[in-house]
């Protein structure tokens, strides 16, 4: 279940906080190879299973940027922020890929607000950093600093 704030004013004052963790996803290679697709990027340790298979993971991996965009997916389960008229995407920082995402392995989120702050016309800007963990593995596979601002209603 999410973190939950009721406005986005509830968020000021809160950094550091720790919020909700996603549910796991399973990466398998349709989803890799559907990410090879839509991107371009066909280099085989992405979308070649026999030739991974003697590569440095012994398996494909998933691109970092597919890790990277399910977190978009992750975060509702993470934090639901209501009250306001519209949200966006600001950007992100502080991106890193850690470890590689062997297909079939489970990937989750786990986010924490670093910092929240009133912008221009009375938006809130909130930086939410999400861990992108790997089940079994104590490397995350990224970790990222997500900007969101979020407009008064």
């Amino acid at each position: 279940m999410p973190a939950i704030f009721e406005r986005p004013r509830d968020l000021l004052g809160k950094d550091g906080t720790a919020l909700a963790t996603s549910d796991w996803l399973t990466v398998e290679q349709d989803r890799i190879d559907a990410f090879a697709e839509c991107t371009g990027d066909h280099q085989w340790i992405h979308v070649d299973p026999v030739r991974a298979k003697d590569g440095p993971f012994g398996a494909t991996i998933a691109h970092g940027y597919l890790t990277l965009s399910v977190v978009n997916m992750f975060m509702p389960q993470i934090v639901e922020i209501r009250g306001f008229s519209a949200g966006i995407n600001v950007g992100m920082d502080k991106t890193r890929f850690l470890s590689p995402v062997l297909v079939g392995s489970s990937i989750r989120g786990r986010g924490e607000l670093v910092s929240a702050q009133e912008v221009k016309a009375g938006a809130i800007q909130a930086v939410i950093r999400v861990t992108v963990e790997i089940a079994g593995n104590d490397k995350p596979a990224c970790v990222v600093d997500t900007i969101h601002r979020y407009f008064p209603e």
